[in-house]
């Protein structure tokens, strides 16, 4: 059979770590970087006879996350013991949530692959507790154990197995990112370890019952989400056109290699011996609790989508780019506010910004510069300070080195050359080096001025003023 009689199914289980100032049984710090083992306590390192006490603020932020995906909110929730072995994990069980989490039932919609609004439903959200990690020394053959994270935060958010390529899971990832951080329960700083996904993957021919799912743990990278998920397809189908049997098992997706390797056979539920957690009370949440945290909840994506597209007349490509990213929105408001210019700078940002940021592989939230710059930049392009490809030049610069566009402008010696007779000295001197030009412009070819303008452009390393160049050009190959 060929690969388009098979039907990929893909689930997510998401781990977003909160951004609260306290771990989730105690009062240690969460911040990130700091030398090993210095952010502990005897709760979270599970000394004898110590206790664990529920941080309220992570319920909050729970709740809100499951607000803000459209989920049901439970009044009676608990937490459980998840029991398994591992040296990170100090307690050699940690305290999740089993059969009565706090969120449930909700969806997040994404485009499908032929653009059509896709619901993909969350099953749960639930509260838990982070490992500590693991550094492995391949020279020395040993491995220190840091118990930092040890306590840290966590919800974790189950898809259905409603994704069906792996563009979609991007989509939903990239989706469900921008809306945690909307909400400022999770910075997602996927670098950090913020935002984590484990990727469930089956294939089955189109008409059979689900296949076996494999899963493959903790990848924080949308690209090696990505990669993974078609060569696991693509293994599967290989496996079973093969006549073998797919086993469920818990996968290692290597990015260098490109493949996935086995870890272990992949545990379920009855492997976990879940059991309600003893030094826990139930969590209980009234309604005026739950309606408090909605009502506090600010503007999302699609509602600052459809304002911008009034109000503002950006088309539903530019607004749908500008919202998919907090910095992104937060940098176009306050930037346009300033400058009173939100068209170009939301060019800005959907063109040249977005192309950096892939160029360079960082995230919104890693751009280095302020919206004070990037309205600056702005401000310099529309009052004829320097042209915009000199203003492409400054936002290099502002990447490598920010600081006030005009300051980079004055240090560079960028500034617009308008002056009418030194461009009109540039002008005669173009178009007595580039007859044929001229020519081809006289016999209709208006391509001509084009190049005859970029020769300029060049020659005045982009500091001429174009709409100067334009009209003096043409004012010359009318005489």
């Amino acid at each position: 059979m060929a690969k388009e009689d098979y039907e990929l199914v893909v689930g997510l289980e998401v781990h977003a770590e909160l951004s609260t100032k306290t771990k989730i049984f105690c009062s240690c710090p969460t911040d990130f970087g700091a030398e090993p083992n210095t952010h502990i306590c005897p709760v979270c390192t599970a000394m004898p006879g110590a206790l664990p006490v529920l941080n309220e603020k992570v319920v909050e932020y729970a709740v809100k996350a499951g607000l803000a995906t459209n989920c049901s909110i439970s009044k009676d929730s608990k937490n459980d013991r998840k029991n398994y072995f591992y040296p990170d994990t100090p307690k050699a069980y940690q305290i999740s949530q089993f059969d009565k989490p706090l969120c449930e039932n909700g969806y997040i919609e994404i485009e499908d692959d032929f653009g059509n609004p896709k619901k993909i439903r969350i099953l749960r959200i639930h509260i838990e507790d982070d490992a500590g990690k693991l550094n492995h020394n391949e020279f020395s053959g040993g491995s220190l154990v840091d118990l930092n994270r040890a306590g840290v935060p966590l919800i974790e958010i189950v898809s259905e197995p409603d994704i069906r390529s792996s563009l979609e899971a991007d989509r939903y990832l990239k989706k469900l990112k921008s809306i945690l951080q909307y909400i400022d329960v999770s910075d997602c700083k996927m670098q950090e370890g913020s935002l984590r996904a484990d990727v469930n993957v089956s294939v089955h021919k189109k008409g059979e019952p689900f296949g076996t799912r494999c899963e493959m743990k903790n990848m924080n990278s949308f690209k090696s989400i990505q990669r993974a998920i078609d060569y696991e397809k693509d293994r599967q189908i290989y496996e079973v056109e093969h006549g073998n049997v797919i086993t469920q098992e818990t996968l290692r997706w290597d990015d260098m290699d490109g493949r996935t390797y086995q870890m272990r056979d992949k545990e379920d539920a009855q492997d976990y011996r879940y059991f309600p957690e003893p030094d826990l009370v139930a969590i209980r949440l009234s309604n005026e609790y739950i309606e408090k945290i909605r009502a506090e909840l600010p503007e999302m994506p699609e509602s600052r989508k459809a304002r911008y597209m009034a109000e503002l007349g950006l088309s539903e490509k530019d607004a749908n780019s500008l919202t998919s990213s907090k910095t992104f929105s937060g940098l176009f408001e306050k930037a346009g506010e300033i400058c009173k210019n939100y068209k170009a700078v939301c060019n800005w940002l959907n063109s040249d910004i977005s192309r950096i940021l892939n160029e360079k592989e960082l995230e919104p939230e890693q751009i280095p510069f302020t919206a004070e710059h990037l309205a600056s930049l702005v401000k310099l392009i529309d009052d004829g300070t320097i042209s915009s490809s000199i203003g492409k030049k400054v936002l290099d610069e502002l990447f490598e080195n920010p600081r006030d566009p005009k300051t980079i402008v004055e240090e560079k010696g960028w500034v617009q050359i308008s002056d009418a007779n030194a461009i009109k000295d540039v002008v005669l001197k173009i178009l007595e080096a580039n007859p044929q030009s001229v020519a081809d412009f006289k016999a209709g070819k208006d391509r001509a001025l084009g190049f005859l303008v970029g020769q300029a452009m060049k020659e005045t390393k982009g500091k001429a003023n174009p709409k100067m160049l334009n009209e003096l050009f043409l004012e010359e190959l009318k005489k």
